[in-house]
């Protein structure tokens, strides 16, 4: 619903600029021969000679409507050029209609703040512009004025007949008893008129614009005079526009909100919601609606301009009409990768031109019951976290749908089975991508860390491909995938990742949707149990030994961490075999690893190579022999004190012993013997005694 705003002040200047028919100007520009010609843009799809979705006015003079297909406007207009949009994954392709529109939101942003409404339509904050030209260079004092701010609307300007509308603009413009708000309009009207010219010889596009004090009044401006005109609304006059506006016309009020006002209170122009105090309109339609269908009335929006260059969310879509609409699972599956297809493209491209990320991921559709025309359009859009990638971003759709499909089918009380179908159908198919925000400065790749290239603070123009996978959002509990966690650029270098089941078979395919977080709660949760460099497990003599770090605590940063550390390798245990990210870390180590397995010479007395790593990243080794018994724990009590004997001993719980891997167990008991004591407290086995005085002080 529409926001009611008051506005702070009304000695704004606006300017809503729209561009005329804007892909027949695209079109034409690309083949000038075509400029002076009734020409019209049609879609892909030759059904009766395609759907028209842009009309030049030279072919509007002829009785051509946008509402028309190919064949009807060939009957209406026979010399009429029927141009064909670009078409890419069997849908239109729209690129070349937004790099146009791009090229002229750069021209128009040089004079004000710029908000970029669509493809074709820019609004224009042009108050501080207004103000220093009203200072500087006010009209009044001109004498001379371009020919085409003379040709501009003032509504409400009276002109008689046989007399110069251009001088009588001229005189509007150099008023010395003109209001305040009126004089900054008319620096408006100069300053929109020079940007307009500034397009057309920049872009060969032309433009239409409207200037008023608020965003809702240019915009109905801006579509008063077409083409390559302008309109000013002098505060005066609003009254004026909005007493013959039909209730429809008015943005916000095309739906069902304006039917509404028409059925409840016979309300067929905004100027009949004079007749209704704000209090009356507040009982029918809610305190905050009822408010600003009362402003609207008045002309008060108190709207800013937002100041965005950048579109706020990217989406695709295609329709099925009629005899297209699509019934499996199959089909939908289809469109739903080439829609995700062309939406990753767009990501990526405004990723790596303006450093932007989306958070938001959502599915829109248009279905059907079969025999039921009322279901129309009543199928429920879902939305989840983005996740980036092209086989993430189908997957998530996938499964947004289903999940709208279930709805969709439970509302209808029908059933949906497998991929057999005879009770639906799809219309239409969008995804969107939102909530796109720019990516915090420093942040760099995890392939870098894997990789070893630790990117180092000191660089000021880090690589453009350094930009990651942690700063897109992570998605929703039970939707991530063993592959997501890991950069598509090293999936590629491994193999074994890129064999890993996609998400969708961790489903079940009769209940794709039931369970779906206790069945991807283990591949998340697998992520967490990364072994630690220099602990890996060793094959020696056919049995498993653990290799330990020398006097390195950074692997165990206090031995209260222990317990976890072996609840952690009992439940690695069972996912060993699965996806671990663990395979990253060995597969990019091993190359500069400096522990070597040693040759044995018998099944008792082997050699294990202790590895510690220096500051600067290189690694020394140092050599320890350790004898072993039948079990293979150590028994070299000297060894095991002096690899030990950076810790503590009095923190050390001994009823986490059994917690630890067999080969260490030993170790430990020989190394805590001596020190225990009885009838002591055990530092370290409780939190609260870490709160407690220290006695001894």
């Amino acid at each position: 619903m529409p926001v009611a705003r008051r506005e702070t002040c009304d000695a704004r200047v606006i300017a809503h600029v729209d561009m005329d028919c804007f892909y027949v100007q695209v079109e034409q520009r690309k083949q000038p021969n075509l400029r002076g010609l009734p020409t019209a843009v049609i879609q892909y799809n030759s059904y009766k000679g395609g759907a028209l979705i842009a009309v030049s006015y030279e072919a509007r003079r002829c009785g051509v409507k946008r509402s028309m297909r190919g064949d009807e406007a060939k009957e209406a207009c026979p010399q009429i050029q029927l141009v064909q949009v670009p078409v890419a994954r069997g849908k239109a392709d729209l690129n070349s209609y937004r790099n146009a529109g791009s090229e002229v939101v750069s021209v128009l942003s040089q004079k004000g703040r710029c908000e970029r409404a669509s493809i074709d339509e820019v609004y224009l904050d042009l108050t501080h512009a207004a103000e220093t030209m009203l200072m500087e260079t006010s009209p009044e004092s001109m004498q001379d004025f371009e020919e085409e701010v003379l040709k501009s609307h003032v509504l409400g300007l009276e002109i008689e007949d046989g007399s110069d509308a251009k001088e009588e603009v001229r005189k509007w413009l150099c008023r010395s008893d003109a209001s305040y708000q009126d004089k900054l309009l008319a620096c408006g009207a100069l300053i929109v008129s020079d940007l307009r010219m500034q397009v057309l010889k920049e872009t060969e596009f032309t433009c239409s614009a409207g200037i008023a004090h608020n965003k809702m009044l240019a915009k109905l401006a801006s579509a008063m005079n077409k083409p390559a005109q302008q309109t000013v609304v002098p505060h005066s006059s609003v009254e004026q526009l909005l007493a013959t506006l039909p209730i429809k016309k008015m943005k916000h009020l095309g739906g069902k909100l304006g039917s509404s006002l028409q059925s409840d209170l016979g309300i067929n122009t905004v100027g009949d919601l004079l007749q209704f105090s704000e209090e009356k309109l507040q009982q029918w339609y809610g305190i905050n609606t009822g408010t600003w269908l009362w402003n609207i009335s008045r002309g008060i929006n108190g709207e800013e301009v937002e100041g965005r260059l950048l579109p706020k969310s990217h989406g695709s879509g295609k329709t099925f009409p009629g005899p297209q609409a699509l019934k499996t699972i199959d089909s939908v599956q289809h469109w739903l990768n080439q829609l995700c297809e062309e939406l990753n493209e767009r990501l990526n491209s405004d990723l790596n031109q303006n450093k932007r990320i989306a958070q938001t991921l959502t599915l829109h559709a248009r279905a059907y019951k079969t025999g039921d025309s009322d279901s129309l359009r009543k199928f429920p859009s879902k939305s989840c976290p983005l996740r980036y990638g092209t086989r993430k971003i189908q997957e998530d759709a996938l499964i947004l749908f289903q999940a709208g499909l279930r709805e969709f089918s439970d509302s209808y009380s029908f059933k949906v089975h497998g991929n057999e179908n005879s009770n639906w159908g799809v219309t239409s198919l969008s995804v969107s991508a939102s909530k796109i925000v720019s990516i915090p400065s420093g942040t760099h790749s995890i392939a870098k860390y894997f990789g070893g290239q630790f990117p180092s603070s000191s660089t000021s123009n880090p690589s453009k491909d350094v930009l990651i996978d942690e700063a897109v959002p992570s998605s929703p509990s039970g939707s991530e995938n063993c592959t997501g966690m890991v950069p598509y650029d090293l999936q590629l270098q491994h193999p074994h990742y890129t064999e890993m089941k996609h998400f969708s078979a961790c489903l079940d395919p009769q209940d794709p949707l039931n369970h779906l977080s206790s069945k991807a709660e283990g591949l998340t949760e697998e992520s967490s149990f990364m072994s630690p460099s220099g602990s890996e497990d060793r094959m020696t003599g056919g049995e498993t030994h653990r290799v330990l770090p020398a006097k390195d605590p950074s692997h165990v940063s206090n031995v209260s961490s222990l317990k976890a550390v072996g609840k952690k390798r009992r439940a690695g245990k069972m996912l060993h075999e699965n996806c671990s990210i663990i395979n990253i870390f060995n597969n990019y180590h091993n190359s500069r690893s400096s522990l070597e397995q040693k040759d044995v010479s018998n099944a008792h007395d082997f050699k294990i190579s202790l590895g510690s790593q220096s500051a600067d990243d290189s690694y020394s080794t140092c050599n320890e022999e350790i004898d072993t018994d039948k079990d293979g724990c150590s028994v070299g009590v000297s060894q095991g004190r002096e690899a030990w004997s950076s810790y503590n001993i009095d923190e050390i719980d001994p009823s986490i012993i059994d917690e630890l891997p067999p080969e260490i167990q030993q170790e430990f008991r020989t190394l805590l013997r001596p020190q225990k004591r009885p009838n002591v407290a055990k530092r370290g086995s409780s939190i609260k005694h870490y709160f407690l005085p220290d006695k001894s002080r």
